[in-house]
């Protein structure tokens, strides 16, 4: 099994991360892809065997209402609210997938995640607009990746629904099991929490690397990919990645 380690974004600036790992998740995509003449320079600033994973535009899976897009500083007017967001089949997600499937042609990424808001519930019209949305879409050589945040969002759906539209149902490994893979891979985003209320100030321990290398082993896959995502991701992604050479060493 190849377990490969790295963040949600460049804790550190991006040329000292490019010399310690050869993983990313681009956050800045999801709030405004950047242009494509900068992603261009990532790509080229990047070791050649440095993989970048995208987090797709909050236009494809969150309203307008979000906070997150004042954050971003996108201005959508009171007449057009409703045409964003939770994969509904308008003209204005489509752009935002070929957006985002552009950035990730670019930067040469296999995989893309897409991030669903707690608000996002498993309601007949999401459901509805989900499967025309990837029914709909090209993805290209893309591998889509969900993460439902919400607890209405129960196993057995999440199943349904990976299995059905051709996603990796993605997860903190400490809340949840996975459910669905696509082409051997599994994709771990660690929010800082084992569980508990610190969240994004949690400090992973070797108990925790421990448990989170155990529960990577036994899944029936070839490839796990594992993104810290904590106020403390730099140094707890280096610690871990020591943690499995030592580990692969002890052997």
């Amino acid at each position: 099994m190849n377990i490969k380690v790295g963040c949600c974004g460049f804790p550190g600036g991006m040329k000292k991360y490019f010399e310690e790992f050869n993983l990313v998740e681009v956050q800045k995509t999801f709030y405004k892809p950047p242009r494509l003449n900068t992603l261009e320079k990532w790509r080229k600033n990047a070791p050649h065997d440095f993989e970048f994973a995208v987090k797709a535009w909050q236009l494809i899976t969150h309203p307008a209402s979000s906070p997150t897009y004042k954050k971003a500083g996108i201005e959508i007017s009171e007449k057009h609210k409703d045409k964003y967001g939770f994969f509904k089949p308008t003209n204005e997600v489509f752009e935002a997938w070929e957006t985002t499937k552009n950035v990730c042609e670019v930067l040469k990424s296999k995989i893309c995640i897409m991030q669903t808001p707690a608000k996002f519930k498993p309601s007949e019209e999401n459901l509805k607009n989900m499967t025309e949305f990837f029914n709909s879409i090209d993805r290209g050589n893309i591998v889509i990746g969900w993460e439902p945040r919400g607890k209405d969002w129960t196993s057995d759906i999440v199943k349904e629904i990976c299995e059905k539209l051709n996603l990796i149902h993605v997860i903190d490994p400490f809340a949840q099991d996975p459910q669905h893979f696509v082409e051997n891979i599994a994709y771990f985003r660690l929010h800082g929490a084992p569980p508990g209320k610190k969240m994004y100030r949690y400090k992973y321990s070797t108990k925790d690397f421990e448990y989170l290398f155990s529960k990577a082993k036994t899944l029936p896959v070839e490839k796990v990919y594992i993104l810290f995502n904590n106020l403390y991701m730099g140094e707890d992604a280096k610690k871990f990645k020591d943690f499995l050479k030592n580990r692969i060493a002890s052997k």
